[in-house]
């Protein structure tokens, strides 16, 4: 059974996306690290002891690999949504067993599993292809090697992720895609005519907060 991991904030800049994060549920990530060979870097805040968000932004230290950023920051219409400010752009989900369900998906799926590192942790990803991913509403999976991963890590920042929620036209595909992934019950699924995806956050003193994509 897969669960949620953390949400994807992505920003052009890190500063950019942490001034964005304080804004909206007053409370700022702490340094995250660099994502060697993968061309970015992040800032993490921790959401309880089993969830956290993560704002990721290219780094200009690294350059781009060949394979492309994570969560499209390479794509022109991603570059361009940034432009205007941070965005949700995405989510994580855990699973413990990672290449099982790759496998079963097949790469043009689920994408390709990757090795990541950033400081002491490491893990395995498999990030759903473009067109594969409706518009990031299907989370790219993670296994962590410790078994654990980056949430009991990190500081608390008494800001809590209430309920992810999946807007879409075609709601049985999203469904559909999230069940084959452990995920039915995961994610509350809406029919929309345009696709987002919808975090309700509740902010360290108790008032609520909504963070959406697009």
């Amino acid at each position: 059974m897969a669960e949620i991991d953390h949400i994807v904030i992505g920003a052009r800049t890190l500063e950019e996306g942490a001034a964005w994060v304080e804004a909206h549920l007053g409370a700022r990530p702490q340094p995250g690290g660099r994502h060697e060979g993968i061309g970015t870097h992040n800032l993490v805040m921790g959401l309880g002891p089993d969830c956290y968000l993560e704002v990721i932004a290219a780094d200009p230290d690294q350059p781009a690999p060949p394979q492309g950023r994570p969560f499209d920051l390479d794509d022109p219409a991603v570059a361009l949504m940034l432009e205007a400010g941070p965005n949700l752009i995405g989510w994580v989900a855990r699973t413990p067993a990672l290449e099982a369900v790759a496998a079963r998906l097949g790469p043009a799926v689920a994408g390709e599993v990757r090795a990541w590192k950033r400081g002491t942790l490491s893990w395995r990803m498999a990030m759903p292809p473009q067109r594969q991913d409706m518009r990031n509403l299907i989370p790219s999976l993670i296994q962590w090697d410790d078994g654990q991963g980056a949430a009991p890590r990190l500081a608390d920042s008494g800001c809590r992720l209430v309920a992810l929620e999946a807007e879409h036209p075609d709601v049985d595909s999203v469904r559909q895609a999230l069940s084959v992934r452990g995920l039915a019950e995961a994610v509350a699924v809406r029919r929309s005519p345009h696709p987002r995806l919808v975090a309700r956050m509740r902010r360290a003193d108790g008032t609520d907060a909504t963070l959406a994509s697009g």
